[in-house]
């Protein structure tokens, strides 16, 4: 059965553009991961500062073994930390995961 992670992360007003932007730039890096079935990041339309990034995985095992996995750490990396620089500083403030699984809902006609 599909399990569904949700990242919920404060953003702070104004960093937005940069966590979309840090998305952006390893866009993919996931796509590979055994038992990866979906992501999307979800931008606030009203005035929250929490975006989310929602993963859709085969099983809680697929996910346990990515977060395990060098890619995973890697991915979390910057590109300027990965090249042997400093960091930037984080984007948000505060980060929780969610776990899901669906339970029901309907398909479009």
């Amino acid at each position: 059965m599909t399990v569904i992670k949700i990242n919920a992360i404060t953003v702070p007003a104004g960093s937005g553009d940069e966590l979309a932007h840090r998305f952006a730039a390893r866009a993919g890096a996931v796509d590979h991961a055994d038992g990866f079935e979906g992501f999307e990041l979800l931008k606030p339309t009203d005035d929250r500062d929490q975006w989310l990034v929602i993963t859709r995985w085969r099983d809680e095992d697929a996910f346990q073994a990515w977060v395990s996995s060098p890619s995973f750490a890697d991915g979390h990396r910057s590109a300027v930390d990965r090249a042997g620089g400093e960091a930037p500083k984080p984007v948000s403030t505060h980060s929780e995961v969610w776990s899901y699984e669906t339970a029901g809902g309907s398909q479009p006609a």
